[in-house]
């Protein structure tokens, strides 16, 4: 088959969707990898590493669309890349379908496209593999953008993360104990930070007490301790994540507003359309806002921060699945691989997400039924 790799916009992703030793293990099992040119620049890879290991080297992306059978992107399509897409082509990216726009959903329809969405790649267990080192680098990155948007220099309250002797530190609270969630903690913990968490999930809550040893304060997720907590809070922490589906809104205008003025709040949710409803979508080089005397920075891509460690985290991540396609082809593969079926938007013309199928009023068919 024909894998090619689309490169990003660089003012908004830096991240590649794959390294040049995974150009070498798909040429040398026969496959042709074509690399739209400078695509690997954001994570310090150049066009001739690519050519050492087989790939070729295209200019446009009309041409990585027009002779590939599987596209390969990391950011979400804008709507010139659904309009490039071919008929009955393999798509791997971030989709974040529920919330794209109904037109670029029909698009994927009416072409009938293999939409596999890295953010719904899903093991039996729940676990998202592509979704978990992403997320461990922005739980981690969340921590130290926070650090140094709470400097006075970047309009923060002037607060020392971990304080000082005689000087309290500050006081972090985490929305969601998941993967990003326990990575924020961990890394708060470590630059001596108070940390609260709140998450819905006693369980999580259990493992969260046990894994840090009783040093992060835990509680239930609800209205009432989410204003209690945020009120006292420097930094606010929003990892939230429902797969496949829009972040809920947890934080309120209202809430924010009761917040301490110059605090930071960190919405990693935000590329599921954000759990605070302040947030809105920024890039990677661009400051914080501020609404309601709070500096807010949302950036759906974090991980593109540090675009070299996440490019070699991502292409690991994914190249496991996109070598069954490769090798088995789309049916076979998804047939035989459940986490693979799991991250399958749209195929053979039909939504198999029910609740999107719902949510954008179209006719739903069990993937199942179509292989």
């Amino acid at each position: 088959m024909t894998i090619g790799v689309l490169k990003e916009d660089f003012k908004k992703e830096g991240r590649v969707a794959l390294i040049p030793a995974a150009v070498k293990a798909l040429v040398s099992r026969g496959h042709s990898v074509f690399v739209q040119s400078e695509a690997g620049t954001g994570s310090r890879f150049h066009d001739e590493d690519y050519v050492k290991e087989g790939a070729g080297i295209v200019y446009t992306e009309d041409e990585i669309f027009g002779r590939s059978d599987i596209v390969l992107k990391i950011a979400p399509p804008i709507r010139s890349d659904y309009e490039k897409m071919q008929e009955g082509q393999i798509i791997f990216s971030a989709f974040n379908l529920a919330i794209a726009h109904p037109e670029n959903v029909k698009i994927l329809l009416d072409k009938k496209i293999t939409a596999i969405g890295y953010e719904v790649i899903q093991e039996d267990d729940g676990s998202l593999p592509i979704l978990l080192p992403m997320s461990e680098i922005a739980g981690q990155l969340s921590i130290i953008s926070a650090s140094q948007f709470l400097q006075s220099n970047y309009g923060g309250r002037g607060v020392l993360l971990g304080g000082l002797a005689g000087v309290p530190p500050a006081i972090v609270v985490i929305l969601g104990a998941g993967v990003s969630g326990t990575c924020a903690a961990r890394t708060a913990i470590g630059l001596g930070a108070q940390v609260i968490m709140l998450d819905k999930n006693i369980n999580r809550l259990r493992r969260i007490g046990e894994l840090f040893q009783r040093q992060v304060i835990t509680s239930v997720s609800n209205q009432y301790n989410i204003e209690k907590a945020i009120k006292f809070a420097d930094v606010l922490i929003g990892a939230v994540l429902v797969p496949g589906q829009r972040a809920p809104i947890l934080v309120t205008r209202g809430m924010v507003a009761q917040m301490r003025h110059n605090s930071i709040i960190i919405d990693i949710s935000i590329d599921q359309g954000g759990c605070v409803e302040t947030s809105r979508p920024i890039t990677i080089f661009d400051p914080p806002y501020i609404e309601e005397n709070v500096l807010h920075f949302s950036v759906p891509n974090m991980p593109a921060m540090v675009s070299r460690t996440a490019a070699y985290a991502l292409s690991n991540a994914s190249f496991s699945f996109l070598l069954e396609v490769v090798d088995k082809g789309p049916g076979k593969a998804i047939r035989e691989n459940k986490a693979l079926a799991n991250g399958v938007y749209t195929f053979g013309g039909f939504m198999v997400k029910k609740d999107l199928a719902q949510g954008f009023q179209l006719p739903f068919k069990n993937l199942n039924d179509l292989l």
